[in-house]
């Protein structure tokens, strides 16, 4: 498994592929396979059998994408993430806090 430290939630933009140059939320993070879901983009058409729940019909939905297609957009500008260890003092203890940081700034994300 690779390291991904892209998350639920984040804006991301595709670099690579047919939709290369959108922008979206991300939906869904599948680090088993390295792919996440970004809200309007890859857009596959599923079809579906009539259930008591939900009429048939062809329904529109986003597909996976892989991580190495996008990129975290910081300040309007794609980025790529880091991590950042820092020693923290909490009742009178030290602990390692982690913190992701956009490479291009120096900044910390969360």
């Amino acid at each position: 498994m690779a390291k991904i430290r892209i998350k639920k939630g984040d804006t991301v933009r595709v670099i690579a592929g047919k939709d290369k140059g959108k922008e979206g939320k991300v939906l869904v993070v599948d680090r088993k396979h390295s792919r996440v879901i970004v809200e309007g983009v890859n857009m596959i058409k599923k079809h579906a059998k009539p259930s008591p729940m939900q009429q048939g019909g062809i329904i529109q939905k986003e597909g996976p994408i892989h991580v190495s297609n996008v990129m975290y957009v910081h300040n309007g500008k794609p980025t790529r993430l880091g991590v950042k260890v820092v020693m923290e003092e909490q009742d009178g203890r030290q602990k390692a806090v982690r913190y992701r940081i956009a490479k291009s700034t120096g900044e910390v994300i969360d």
